[in-house]
């Protein structure tokens, strides 16, 4: 509800923005433009790049054997990685797929 809040008022700051350089109103246009401009790209970049904890890893993770506390939650998180990409992804312990926990080593 607040990205979206937020990209409808970035969208609105875009269209303002564009209103006023097109009436030949260029400082307060462009400024408006830029800072929606801003925000629509911060808000799209803040989704791809903080994801969930919870999101599984498919066919081809690996497990690295890592776990760690995570302090913002407390939740206890282990690390896959893909080898073809080099990502690694952080997966709630109690979330961690079940092939993943076969090929856990002793």
């Amino acid at each position: 509800m607040l990205r979206t809040s937020l990209l409808v008022f970035a969208g609105t700051l875009v269209l303002a923005g564009g209103v006023l350089l097109v009436h030949d109103v260029p400082r307060p246009g462009a400024y408006a433009l830029g800072l929606g401009l801003l925000i629509v790209i911060a808000t799209v970049f803040e989704r791809w790049r903080y994801r969930p904890h919870d999101v599984k890893p498919g066919a081809g993770w690996e497990p690295t054997g890592e776990r760690f506390e995570d302090p913002q939650s407390g939740k206890t998180l282990r690390v896959f990685y893909d080898p073809r990409s080099g990502e690694r992804r952080y997966v709630s312990d109690s979330e961690s797929p079940p092939d993943a926990q076969s090929r856990r080593k002793p």
